[in-house]
This record gives C-alpha cells, structure tokens and sequence, in this order.
C-alpha cells in the first residue's frame, strides 16, 4: 500500500481528521508495519492504529513529565550538575529519541 492510498483510506475511515493529522497518521502508521499491504484490511489498519496511538501517547506524557523536569532544574541561574541532573538530562534524551522512532524507520542511538 502506498501513502496516497493509506490516506484515502484513513480520510474515509475518519473524515474528522485534518489533512496533517492524516499525513502524520500515514508516516507512523508505514514506518511501523513491515508489509504495508497488511493496512489494506480495515481490522489490520485499526489494529495498527490504535498500537500508534498508545505509544504516540505513551512517548507524549514520558516527553511532557521530562520536559518539565528539566524547565524546573534549569531555571535562570547557571546549574553545576549533580549526578541526578546528568540522568535527567539522559532521560530527556532518551525520551525525544523515542518520540524520533514514531515517526522514523531509524531507531534511535541514544
């Protein structure tokens, strides 16, 4: 299957959804399905759908709890860094390569 006829297919599914949540849905949606004529079947395609989605959101809340982790470390003074900033830092890192990994084949070396 290729992107054009995910995105007839998803637009059909769910006409609610803008034409960039539709592109983004195509690009996890591919990149996460090694034989993408499986999207063809309407089960297959919602399966893989609703997988995105928990991870989208699973990524999305780690990203958001990190990302104010790091704001409240950060502040407006100059941080000497403990060992425990240095793993927040690590985390945040981590977290962002994962969010990279949703919408890319390439998995993440951090």
């Amino acid at each position: 299957m290729k992107c054009h006829e995910l995105a007839e297919q998803l637009a059909q599914d769910r006409p609610d959804l803008s034409p960039v949540e539709i592109a983004r849905l195509c690009l996890i949606l591919l990149n996460g399905e090694n034989e993408p004529a499986r999207l063809q079947d309407p089960k297959t395609r919602d399966q893989a759908w609703q997988s995105a989605c928990f991870r989208f959101e699973l990524a999305t809340d780690q990203h958001a709890a990190v990302a104010e982790e790091v704001d409240q470390m950060f502040g407006d003074s100059p941080v000497a860094f403990s060992p425990d900033q240095l793993w927040t830092l690590t985390r945040a890192v981590k977290v962002q390569s994962q969010m990279l990994e949703l919408f890319t084949e390439q998995v993440s070396l951090a």
